[in-house]
């Protein structure tokens, strides 16, 4: 790690940080961008829309997350409102403006303003909406909030370390992979160890440069097909 001071006894210390404070709690705001918009989880407003849109999700797809499938409509929505509920964390549904409804959501999680530390989780889009440009045009809004506005220095994702469909998606949009945390949760009767990614701020300049290209109307055609992957444009900052 880098040091740029040492200890009265000559060891080694971390980067100093004159003039440190604890950042601000992330704000219940509303994020927006061209493909999606960001709304504060709200389960009167978006709880109808997500019920039946993870009611037609493959159930597979929550296999690795702490909650579903559900057995009912009531149990979706009794944990949709738990979640909306939740004081520590800051939870969203997403608009897609495609089809004008919400359609998946996101939380800032884990939130340390102390360490400027904060992780993005409790990600799950609907079958319709994944793979599609609005859901990484929803992480870049996170993202640039938490460095940008919020002054966070890291951001990070877990998963299972078996979730191999999330440790691509987290490599792709820029995180880099630390290690795996051994038996670190129990998860629905599961051992679980825990994949760790992140992004501090001297990798954010370049990841914003990154996406912006990857998110301008250039890059798409007129049939919404990208031009550039993000991955490579990624990649080309990193001298990959």
């Amino acid at each position: 790690m880098a040091s740029d001071s040492r200890s009265s006894s000559g060891l080694p210390l971390g980067l100093a940080l004159p003039g440190w404070s604890p950042r601000s709690q992330p704000p219940r705001k509303i994020l927006e961008g061209r493909f999606c918009r960001l709304e504060p989880l709200d389960v009167a407003k978006h709880g109808d829309d997500l019920v039946a849109a993870f009611s037609k999700t493959d159930p597979d797809s929550w296999r690795y997350l702490f909650a579903g499938p559900f057995a009912s409509d009531d149990d979706c929505r009794n944990w949709l409102t738990d979640v909306a509920s939740r004081t520590t964390e800051v939870p969203y549904a997403l608009i897609d403006f495609k089809s004008g409804r919400a359609a998946g959501m996101a939380s800032y999680m884990r939130i340390e303003p102390g360490h400027g530390v904060i992780e993005v989780g409790s990600i799950h889009y609907s079958d319709i909406l994944k793979r599609t440009p609005a859901t990484t045009e929803a992480m870049f809004l996170m993202m640039r909030h938490v460095f940008d506005d919020l002054g966070y220095r890291r951001y990070e994702w877990k998963c299972d370390s078996f979730n191999a469909p999330s440790r691509r998606t987290a490599q792709r949009l820029g995180f880099l992979f630390e290690g795996i945390f051994r038996q670190h949760m129990v998860v629905k009767g599961h051992s679980r160890d825990t994949a760790w990614f992140a992004i501090v701020g001297s990798d954010w300049p370049m990841l914003k440069h990154a996406y912006e290209k990857w998110l301008s109307p250039e890059n798409f055609t007129d049939d919404g097909r990208q031009r550039v992957s993000l991955s490579d444009l990624i990649g080309a900052t990193r001298g990959e």
